[in-house]
């Protein structure tokens, strides 16, 4: 029976194919009696399925290392955590002496008791947890019982894989080659297996509710990774359609890749600096891959996320010095710390706050935890000795604000110069545009700093008032209002009135529809995800500046957003009557 759902679409791309649906491990568990003279027997079964485990973590941790990143190998330390800890396996060999039970069963018990712990917990990052507990359990369990689980590692032919969920090492060690596409029930776009997916460049879909309940191994799928929509048992006219779709993103795709060393300009020869955003430095290589000409946003919290303790400065330098060397001579800007709001780091010791959108985050954040702030300023420095290093401060709310924290950068740039550390004294210092003081005020901060990137996602929501991450505002959420056109266009003439540059690393700078509005209200440069690069190129290499420069005068002089969303939307479809 034809089904259809519908998920977070967080990779994209279109896959037809046959669904292999991976079931939890737990459920391959069965009950056995021990006999007294066995026992010892199990426990030495139990003791090398955890040696066996721990062997297994340790060859994919250095697999991930070499082919993936640090980052990601850096996620199996707290499984080798798990599997050492006496308080999981001491408790597992006493019930087995004491109950007389199979390992697989009492283990697979102790496992499901200790998640459901942690997902008690309040705390984030404690709660989540649960998820690596489960993959060892599974992991464990799987060499107790010889594996009888489908592995990503040892496909024999092409699949969409569906799951409730895929953890790390899942995902790490999926044959790519057969792996098409994947659909998970839970997950959100920041997820690790998101992540990777779009590292990968796998077509995905994450956060689509139940659908691993309701499909089978081997029924025909569609995974339509652009739109998030899964179609189970597909009809003729849906294969027809989608098959279609697919051969026209694939064709696309082959026709962008092939301005990937064709300069981002107009018709009429005006330039742009076309960047990409980045999470981690592995990402770096995909910039240049998809004809980017630098990073024009490092978010740096990734390096803080989903891990225990904080990360090292030497760990934050090697990280950031990886980047600038790969895309060395291309630009780098590294934007400071951006936690609190939606990206909670519990081990900070901070108290939960009543709107965390509005409070302590980002350099509000560093200004108060000064130690936190100069560990990364430090690793920043030194990771720019070959000087193609930028720095970014987020959320900037006025000029008070910016110059505590470039005194607290030249505190650090004294500590390094005394202890004779090489690093580039005349580093650029920009700041994000993402606050309605700081727009209003942009013509005094374009005085102090070397450049201004404009992140569009906070500047609409707190221009708005509306939360971007609530479903019901949804609708209400527009970078078209006339608000927010006419505050990118004083920020960028304040910028250009001083001399200096004006980037947008936003979402909005990604979107092909807002590409020539952008440029005509003179924006500098546009920083989007890699994969988007090609798409931003081409619809530039497509329009003229005296074009754009028309659009952006049109659009300054309507007065409501409905008048604006018509005018654009004639302008993308080619019909507007206002802008020859």
């Amino acid at each position: 029976m034809r089904k259809i759902f519908k998920g977070i679409p967080v990779s994209s791309g279109i896959v037809v194919g046959k669904a292999l649906v991976l079931a939890d491990q737990e459920d391959l568990v069965i009950k056995k009696n021990i006999p007294e003279d066995a026992l010892e027997s199990e426990l030495k079964r139990f003791q090398t399925a955890l040696e066996k485990t721990k062997k297994e973590i340790k060859e994919m941790q250095g697999k991930v290392q070499k082919e993936v990143g640090g980052k990601h190998s850096s996620i199996f330390e707290a499984h080798l955590m798990i599997l050492s800890d006496p308080m999981l396996t001491t408790a597992v060999e006493k019930h087995i002496k004491t109950e007389k039970l199979n390992a697989d069963y009492v283990f697979a018990n102790a496992v499901s008791k200790l998640v459901g712990s942690f997902e008690k917990i309040e705390d984030d990052y404690l709660r989540e947890r649960a998820n690596d507990v489960k993959d060892i359990g599974k992991r464990v369990i799987k060499n107790l019982t010889g594996g009888m689980r489908e592995t990503l590692a040892d496909l024999k032919e092409e699949v969409v894989v569906f799951a409730r969920d895929l953890s790390p090492s899942d995902t790490v060690t999926m044959k790519r080659e057969k792996v098409k596409g994947f659909c998970t029930d839970l997950g959100g776009k920041t997820s690790h297996t998101a992540i990777i997916a779009r590292a990968l460049e796998i077509p995905a879909i994450v956060g689509a509710q139940s659908v691993s309940l309701h499909i089978k191994d081997g029924e025909p799928v569609i995974i339509d990774g652009l739109l998030g929509v899964v179609i189970v048992n597909p009809n003729e006219e849906d294969l027809k359609h989608y098959k279609g779709k697919q051969e026209e993103f694939l064709k696309q795709k082959m026709l962008l890749s092939k301005l990937k060393d064709l300069p981002a300009e107009t018709l009429d020869g005006y330039k742009v600096e076309l960047n990409a955003n980045i999470e981690i430095e592995e990402e770096a290589k995909f910039v240049l891959k998809h004809g980017g000409t630098g990073v024009g946003l490092f978010r740096t919290e990734f390096l803080f996320l989903n891990r225990r303790d904080l990360p090292t400065e030497d760990e934050q330098y090697s990280s950031y010095f990886k980047a600038a060397e790969y895309l060395y001579p291309y630009p780098v800007i590294i934007r400071t710390l951006d936690l609190g709001g939606d990206k909670f780091l519990s081990h900070l010791g901070l108290g939960k706050e009543e709107n965390p959108f509005l409070g302590l985050r980002a350099i509000r954040l560093c200004l108060a935890k000064p130690e936190l702030f100069k560990t990364q300023l430090r690793a920043i420095l030194r990771a720019s000795e070959l000087k193609n290093i930028k720095i970014m401060f987020p959320m900037i709310s006025g000029v008070e604000e910016f110059y505590k924290a470039r005194q607290i950068l030249e505190e650090v740039k004294t500590e390094l110069k005394k202890k004779k550390q090489g690093f580039d004294d005349d580093m650029d210092l920009g700041i994000m545009i993402e606050i309605p003081s700081a727009s209003l005020t942009a013509d005094i901060l374009a005085k102090e700093v070397d450049f201004f990137s404009i992140g569009s996602n906070d500047l609409i929501q707190y221009t708005l008032a509306i939360d971007r991450v609530n479903s019901n505002m949804a609708h209400m959420y527009n970078p078209l209002h006339p608000s927010i056109i006419r505050q990118l266009k004083r920020v960028i003439d304040a910028a250009h009135k001083e001399g200096k540059w004006v980037g947008m690393c936003g979402e909005m700078a990604s979107d092909t529809s807002f590409s020539a509005l952008l440029i005509g209200l003179g924006i500098d440069e546009l920083s989007t995800a890699p994969v988007a690069i090609p798409e931003v190129k081409k619809v530039l290499r497509a329009t003229t500046m005296a074009e754009a420069k028309k659009i952006a005068l049109d659009v300054l002089r309507l007065d409501t957003l409905d008048e604006v969303k018509t005018y654009m939307n004639a302008v993308n479809k080619g019909s507007c009557k206002y802008c020859k």
